[in-house]
């Protein structure tokens, strides 16, 4: 009877063995392996990844009724200023005055340079997704009060082109270069090119002789007041420095940084 049992053991080990090996036989030899080990060589597909939506397009210009065509600043009897910046030089400091703005609940207008898009388009985008205005400052920066009319006009168009094409809008705002207003012929070829008005400052930081960060500060401290327009400048070491001070200095006056498009509306 012992003995019968020892046997009956013995078999049921030995099936058990045999067992073990037939699996592991069929995994090694490509049988299907068990339900909780997926193939090393893929994994099951997932569901499709949905593409990223398009950024709407930028807002187009528009036309102020009451307003002149050269405007210098926005109504009086609000406490709004509009900081704009003129868009060209080091895209780092850009990125830096950008981000001061937006820490202290600041929106700002830039007016881009065309070449300074080629160089650095990825900032177009950027000025909008900040919330900020983007605008046209012509092509090249050059001197654009004394060319010549096809010369203007193709500083003009070269800008709103890559304005259109980087961002779907032409810009919301043009400001010409190197002079604070336009000629009647620079004025006249900024409408045709679809800008109702051509934005110039009544504050001028002169941030652009690199005076020093403190001196920025006194010079708009002692020009501004509500519904100004601030011309300032990307790429000074200075302007970066002086921005928070201005941001101070206007707060303390109750005084807050909108865009240009917001100070007129």
């Amino acid at each position: 009877m012992i003995e019968t049992d020892r046997r009956r053991a013995l078999r049921a080990g030995a099936g058990l063995v045999a067992a073990s090996a037939l699996t592991a036989g069929c995994t090694a030899t490509g049988g299907a392996p068990a339900r909780d080990h997926p193939p090393a060589s893929g994994t099951a597909p997932g569901p499709p990844t949905a593409k990223a939506p398009r950024p709407a397009p930028a807002a187009a210009p528009r036309r102020f009724p009451g307003r002149p065509v050269q405007i210098a600043h926005g109504p009086r009897t609000r406490p709004e200023v509009a900081l704009t910046f003129h868009g060209h030089g080091d895209p780092a400091t850009a990125k830096a005055l950008l981000t001061e703005a937006e820490r202290a609940g600041a929106r700002v207008t830039v007016l881009a340079v065309g070449s300074w898009l080629d160089e650095h388009p990825a900032l177009a985008r950027r000025v909008l997704d900040g919330g900020h205005d983007l605008g046209n400052h012509t092509q090249r920066h050059l001197d654009i009060n004394h060319m010549s009319e096809a010369d203007a006009h193709a500083e003009i168009t070269g800008c709103a082109d890559r304005l259109r094409r980087l961002t779907g809008s032409i810009g919301t705002w043009f400001r010409p270069s190197r002079t604070r207003t336009a000629t009647p012929l620079v004025e006249r070829l900024a409408r045709r090119a679809g800008y109702p008005h051509v934005l110039s400052y009544d504050v001028d930081s002169l941030d652009h002789t690199s005076p020093g960060a403190p001196a920025i500060t006194r010079t708009i401290a002692a020009e501004v007041r509500a519904g100004s327009v601030v011309s300032l400048h990307f790429g000074y070491a200075d302007t970066v420095a002086a921005l928070p001070d201005v941001l101070q200095e206007l707060e303390r006056r109750g005084l807050h940084a909108v865009t240009t498009t917001e100070l007129l509306t």
